[in-house]
């Protein structure tokens, strides 16, 4: 693996306040350089065990904190959740997301399930990642040995901003937990939600934290706040887009090999400025209704919006194909 050189906050800091054109033919070479430029990594997420969770994350419907309109859900039958993968494959996904909203794991019969979920879509030739809150590395090495390809755990913010936004989870055990992921073997799939009210500073100190993870995560989520009514950020102001764009930028050079996923908040951003995003290095997308428990673009607009620009599906599993 190339040694990758692990920037200062200093560094990073002067790279983020750089000209946003000039960021953007950097992030674009990077990318190129790394990855096929026309291909997009095509994901699906679903939620398998929907609200009533403990955790008081202040821009989440699914907190038993928050009083968003929600209709709480059970944890879905293995036959069920199957069916949903089957169809995202159909639909030309190559990875599939399952995500409860649990605090952590507990050992018993719904993590036999989710395991059992695993390893069924893992066996039907899709990469299977899960989001289930905090895990231990024994739980970490369960879901590795069901086929689990990729783990889902987000700093959201930087760690100055962090507890403005949750208080019932510390950023050492969102960081604990990604350790357990790395020791079992799993692909790290972290980033962060912009627009939660940080500052700029913050969104620099979340991305330096990314980017000096070792190793660097496999997949970076860059959310964009959905604000939710019943939530404490259901009146927060919309990031610019340009901020936005320049967090994907940064994160590209940052991290060259690292796939930048578009998640929450597209479907509220324009198709010139996602062909921004996927100029400045983001190449991988969440595509289906919902992300979750928010709503997210139709499959039909992802598709086109990627034949228009000449972009491909990526295949599943490439980098060890190619290894």
């Amino acid at each position: 693996m190339t040694e990758i050189h692990r920037k200062t906050l200093d560094e990073v800091t002067a790279l983020y306040h750089r000209p946003l054109l000039d960021l953007i033919h950097e992030a674009s070479s990077i990318h190129r350089a790394n990855h096929d430029a026309n291909e997009m990594q095509m994901c699906t997420l679903l939620s398998i065990k929907t609200g009533g969770c403990t955790e008081d994350c202040g821009y989440c419907s699914q907190s038993l904190h928050n009083k968003a309109e929600l209709d709480k859900e059970i944890l879905m039958k293995t036959d069920d959740v199957l069916e949903q993968a089957r169809k995202a494959k159909e639909s030309g996904s190559t990875r599939f997301c399952m995500g409860a909203a649990w605090p952590r794991v507990l050992d018993g019969k719904a993590f036999d399930r989710v395991c059992d979920m695993v390893k069924g879509v893992s066996d039907m030739g899709l990469e299977a990642c899960c989001t289930l809150g905090m895990l231990t590395e024994a739980q970490a090495k369960r879901l590795k040995d069901a086929g689990l390809s990729a783990y889902n755990h987000n700093l959201d913010t930087s760690r100055e901003f962090y507890d403005k936004v949750i208080t019932t989870r510390s950023y050492d055990e969102r960081l604990e937990t990604i350790e357990n992921v790395v020791k079992a073997g799993i692909n790290v799939c972290c980033g962060g939600i912009l627009g939660l009210g940080e500052k700029e500073e913050d969104r620099i100190s979340l991305l330096h934290t990314l980017s000096n993870m070792n190793p660097q995560p496999e997949s970076v989520p860059i959310n964009m706040l959905v604000p939710v009514k019943g939530t404490p950020m259901e009146d927060n102001a919309r990031l610019d887009i340009f901020e936005w764009i320049r967090c994907i930028a940064v994160a590209r050079i940052l991290m060259p090999k690292t796939m930048v996923r578009l998640s929450a908040g597209r479907l509220e951003i324009s198709k010139e400025a996602q062909a921004l995003a996927f100029l400045a290095g983001a190449n991988a997308i969440f595509t289906g209704e919902k992300l979750l428990t928010t709503p997210n673009p139709e499959k039909d607009a992802d598709y086109g919006l990627l034949a228009e620009l000449g972009i491909k599906p990526r295949a599943p599993f490439k980098e060890e194909q190619a290894a």
